[in-house]
Parts: C-alpha cells; sequence; structure tokens
C-alpha cells in the first residue's frame, strides 16, 4: 500500500492526467485485494456524477451512470454523495437503494457494492470511491483501512486537477466575460497559421464605452461588456471568440475561404451586436465596430495577418463607426502616413511648439472687429508655421485631440487675459472642439480650470462645434454637454453651417447661439444664384430663431456687398485678415477692434 501511494503521489506530482491517476489507482487496490472492482466516479458544480476510472467495468456500465443526478436513494455512489457519507450495500438484489439500478449491475455478476465519498478540503463532495464485490458481503477491516488511504489519495488529486484548472482559467480566460483572453488568443492564431488552414480574423471594438464608463459608471461599463461578449460569441462551433481586453475582441473563423464569408461572418456580429441593453436604469442600443483579414490574401503569419486586421478596424472606427471594413492594402499606406503625423504632433506638443492663431470675425459695415477665432498651428524645428489641415488627421486620435484642446484653451485664456488687461475690449473667441473632447476631454472641466487660472470670465468663450459631432442629431450626450456649458456663460457656435446632415433638424435639438455659414456658399454668391436663394433662407430662418449669423471665407468686396444685401452682419475671412499670431492680433484689434460695446451702435454677439 505504501507503493502504492508513493505512484500516485509521484504521478499528482509530474502532472500526469487525473484519469490516468484514478485509473492506475483502480488497478493497483484491484490487484492487491483480487476479486473486488474499483470505480471512481467525481461529482460536478451540478451534483452529478461522471465515471473518472472502473478499468474493470464495462464501458456501457459507466455510460449509464454518467450524468445522473446524485439524490438519497441512488444507489451506492449518488446516495454516497448525497449524504456526504460511506454507504455499504451488502446486497444489491434486495437493498431499497437500487431499486431503479440493480438491472444494470445484477446481469454483470455484481451483488455487492460499498462506495465512499471523497471530499476537499472545504468539506465540498467532489467524487466517490466504490468497491464493488460479486458475492452480497460488506468490507472486511483491511479493505476499510485500504479504501481510508485511496480515498484521501482520490482527494489530492482531485484538489490539484481543479487548482490547475482555475490556474488554467486565470492564464487564458477572462474574469469578467468568460471568454478565452489574449494569451490564448495568440496561441490559438500561432496553431492556426502552423496548420495552415482557411480562416479569417475578426477585431471588435465596442463602440462609446468609455462615455458608458464615463456617464453611467464602470459597473454599467462591465455590464455592457458582457453582455456584448455573449453576443459576439453566440455562433455556431466554428466561431471562436476572444477578449483581448478593455473594448476590443477578437473572432477566428475557421473554414473562412473568401472575402464573402469574412464578410458575411462580420455583417452577422454587427447585427447580433445590435441590440437595446439596460444597464441599471440606463438603456441604450449597443453597437461594434469590425475590422477583418483573411488568412493567405490578407498576411501569411500572425503579426501581418493582426496588424492588417488592426488597420481595417482603425479605419472602420474612423469612417464607419458601427460598421465593417474589410482590409485594404491602401489601408496601411494612410495609415502609417497618419500615424507619423500623430508623431508629430505629440512631439510638438511636448516641445510647446502647438500655438494659438487668430483669425478676425468682423461687422460687415464698418470692417470693425468684434470677435476672434482661435486655430491651431504647428510650428517646426525651422520655426516655419503648419496650419490644422496639414496635422489635421492627428485629431483621429482621441488623446491627441483632447491635447491639443487642452493647450488652446491656455493659450487662449492667457492671451485673452492679456488683452483684457491691455484694455482692449475682446468680446468672444471662438475654439473648435471635437466628439472626443466632448466623450474624452472632460471638456466642461477643461474649460472651467483653464479660465479660472487666468481670471477669465466663461462669457468671452464661443465654443465652435462642427456638424458632425452631432451624430445626425440624434446624440443626446453631446447636446446635453452643450447646455451645461451654456448654462456657464459660453455661446455656441454651429461651424460650417449648410455641408452637414440634416442641418435644419440640428437647430431644433441642438442649442446653438450662432450659425457660421460654409465658405462654399459664400464663394458662389450672385443676384438669383442658388447660394444666394440659400444664404437668404438661412438668414430668415435665424432671424425668426434669435440665432446670429457669421459668414465664412469672405475675400472680397463684392462678396461683403451681396452679403449685406441678404441681411447678413457678419463675416470672416482674408478680407479682413488671415489668421496671425497673439502678437499681431493686438496690434490689429489696437488699430480695427470695436472701440466699446457702449459706443457700438450694432452689439451682434451680445445675447
Amino acid at each position: 500500500m505504501l507503493h502504492i501511494q508513493n505512484e500516485i503521489l509521484e504521478a499528482v506530482a509530474y502532472s500526469d492526467k487525473l484519469e490516468e491517476i484514478a485509473n492506475i489507482l483502480c488497478r493497483r487496490i484491484e490487484n492487491l485485494v483480487p476479486g473486488i472492482i474499483c470505480s471512481i466516479l467525481t461529482v460536478d458544480d451540478k451534483n452529478r456524477l461522471h465515471p473518472l476510472a472502473s478499468p474493470s467495468l464495462p464501458d456501457t456500465y459507466s455510460r449509464a451512470l454518467d450524468g445522473l443526478e446524485i439524490g438519497p436513494s441512488v444507489g451506492s455512489c449518488g446516495t454516497a454523495a448525497w449524504r456526504g457519507q460511506a454507504v455499504i450495500v451488502s446486497d444489491i438484489e434486495t437493498d431499497p437503494l437500487w431499486k431503479d439500478f440493480k438491472a444494470l449491475a445484477l446481469p454483470l455478476g455484481l451483488r455487492a457494492c460499498w462506495s465512499t465519498p471523497i471530499k476537499s478540503r472545504d468539506e465540498r463532495v467532489v467524487g466517490t470511491f466504490a468497491i464493488y464485490y460479486r458475492s452480497a458481503r460488506g468490507p472486511d477491516e483491511l479493505e476499510k483501512r485500504i479504501v481510508q488511504t485511496c480515498v484521501h489519495l482520490c482527494a489530492i488529486a482531485m484538489e490539484h486537477e481543479e487548482v490547475q484548472a482555475r490556474n488554467y482559467k486565470l492564464a487564458y480566460f477572462d474574469v469578467l466575460t468568460g471568454l478565452s483572453n489574449r494569451s490564448r488568443f495568440d496561441a490559438m492564431l500561432r496553431e492556426r497559421i502552423a496548420a495552415k488552414t482557411p480562416f479569417g480574423l475578426l477585431l471588435v471594438d465596442i463602440d462609446h464605452l468609455k462615455a458608458v464608463n464615463d456617464t453611467m459608471g464602470h459597473l454599467a461599463g462591465d455590464r455592457l461588456i458582457k453582455r456584448v461578449a455573449t453576443m459576439i460569441g453566440s455562433d455556431e462551433t466554428q466561431t471562436f471568440a476572444y477578449r483581448l481586453g478593455g473594448d476590443e475582441f477578437a473572432v477566428i473563423l475557421d473554414n473562412c475561404k473568401t472575402a464573402d464569408d469574412l464578410d458575411a461572418a462580420a455583417l452577422e456580429i454587427l447585427h447580433r451586436t445590435k441590440r437595446q441593453i439596460a444597464l441599471g436604469v440606463e438603456t441604450l442600443v449597443s453597437s461594434v465596430t469590425i475590422g477583418g483579414a483573411l488568412f493567405g490574401a490578407d498576411g501569411a503569419d500572425a503579426e501581418m495577418l493582426r496588424q492588417n486586421a488592426d488597420f481595417a478596424l482603425y479605419h472602420a472606427k474612423e469612417t464607419d463607426r458601427g460598421g465593417y471594413v474589410h482590409f485594404r492594402p491602401e489601408l496601411r499606406t494612410t495609415i502609417i502616413e497618419r500615424i507619423n503625423v500623430v508623431r508629430s504632433v505629440d512631439s510638438a506638443l511636448a516641445e510647446q511648439r502647438i500655438v494659438a492663431y487668430y483669425q478676425p470675425i468682423a461687422r460687415l459695415d464698418s470692417a470693425e472687429i468684434v470677435g476672434l477665432e482661435a486655430l491651431v498651428r504647428m510650428q517646426d524645428s525651422n520655426g516655419e508655421i503648419a496650419s490644422a489641415g496639414s496635422f489635421a488627421t492627428a485629431f483621429t486620435d482621441a488623446k491627441i485631440a483632447s491635447l491639443v484642446t487642452e493647450t488652446m484653451l491656455n493659450q487662449v485664456a492667457e492671451d485673452i487675459r492679456g488683452w483684457l488687461d491691455l484694455g482692449i475690449p475682446v468680446q468672444h473667441v471662438g475654439i473648435n472642439v471635437t466628439t472626443g473632447d466632448f466623450r474624452y476631454g472632460s471638456l466642461q472641466d477643461k474649460i472651467e480650470g483653464c479660465f479660472a487660472k487666468k481670471n477669465v470670465p466663461l462669457e468671452h468663450i464661443l465654443l465652435e462645434v462642427n456638424e458632425s459631432v452631432f451624430m445626425g442629431g440624434t446624440d443626446q450626450f453631446v447636446a446635453k454637454a452643450v447646455r451645461a456649458l451654456r448654462e456657464k456663460g459660453l455661446l455656441v457656435a454651429l461651424d460650417d453651417f449648410g455641408t452637414g446632415f440634416a442641418s435644419l433638424t440640428h437647430l431644433m435639438c441642438f442649442p446653438v447661439d450662432i450659425i457660421k455659414i460654409d465658405q462654399s456658399f459664400v464663394a458662389s454668391l450672385s443676384r438669383e444664384s442658388p447660394s444666394s436663394i440659400i444664404v437668404a433662407a438661412i438668414m430668415d430662418i435665424a432671424t425668426r430663431l434669435n440665432i446670429r449669423v457669421v459668414a465664412e471665407g469672405i475675400e472680397t468686396a463684392e462678396q461683403v456687398r451681396q452679403l449685406c444685401e441678404l441681411g447678413c452682419h457678419l463675416g470672416q475671412g482674408y478680407y479682413f485678415g488671415k489668421p496671425c499670431s497673439a502678437a499681431d492680433t493686438t496690434q490689429l484689434l489696437r488699430a480695427t477692434g470695436q472701440v466699446s460695446d457702449a459706443q457700438s451702435a450694432y452689439r451682434p454677439f451680445m445675447m
């Protein structure tokens, strides 16, 4: 018995499979005590029995026990597991515990059965160790001592297996969702590549998770992740889903041979994940964005395939949020260039080479400057100034966009403070903000912090918001944030009006103080032209809604005259001045700035 014990403990130490260890133990005990038959069963967390080892019993008998629920009269093993104590049945044929099961045992010559529960250290019943006899009898003292040792060895082996399974789960499975994690994904991806069998890779991002965390709390965000994970993972067996971290998932699709196969799978996931989800007292419609790549066509090794799927996802998040993009070779070049631009802007931020330039907003009748728009510029190492258009792609990075906005807010606050200290009456300075600023940049806190630090009243700030921020006029998150800012005294301008989606709809649902007519309308002004008719209509609507209007892109005196005829009183463009540094703007304000509100016959910006 000591030799058997050492053999089993050594097998456990070497992490042999539990089934192999159990079979070895059964055979050794059967050899030690001739005439007995050993059986080891496990009990799962649903209290069901499963055969682990019974080398001398027919497979048909073991299969009949598999999945059997333990209970007060379920043979010797089921009853022992139920009671948590040994059950000795010396005559299967007459014992009531075997009434429903003796037809299984008696034809095999099994006449008696003694079963002992196997317990973990926390007293859970995790299995049973049973001895069958071919004659109606119970155990002798030697057999009792042997079984006591065997049960102890089984408990050690099963607990070791549980620990290994728990460690494996921690190492390869995501705790929140139960899906396989990044480590297992990497291993599976390498395995598929090595097998050289067709498969597709989809990378999936949950849309607006950060906004949910920020506005509804991380508990709601976790609920959203779990629900979306369930929807992503609920597919046929040829699909394997993984959580890579945060809001990002991966899906490996076996036997995915063509782009059409991959596209169909992606569209199915998009459809499956677009659901209304209750998150506490709030509800939202979940959605995901997907990028995909096909093994072979879009990458022959794990690194290239993953990177190209990532490029597709990156492009989808920028151009088709809530949609799907299949990798195309040109995406690689475009995105690498964009990454380089992001790095350039990041360096400029670190080296304080992001600066604010100002373009005047003037009265059309007198050319007096009544306001300014702050425009971001980047200075290179040689002192050359680059306009925002040359590095605009960097703003697709939410972190960069937020840092640039914060830099601009600080500079504008400092410049306004300087002008006010010089006695220059600055009414409003427009600052451009993006969706990313509202969703990821704590915009209200930044504005209040920057301007309070310089002791600049918030009434001097005009937020300029592009129509793309409104998400088609249905995104109440941004609208609520803007209303909160307006309550602090800020004004809001709708920039590039007329070029976005459903502009008039925005006027109904979004709080707007000023409309800035896009320069494309100004450029094509002429009597009875479509642009003139549209501008006239905008002026009529704005007047009725008590909204001020600024015409952008004015370059000629003729455009000024035509705009005045149409009832527009304010304008911006090269005709009144190009964007220039704060120092040059100071001189411009001294020369052509509106003298004071009291002396002005027309105070267009004052609400």
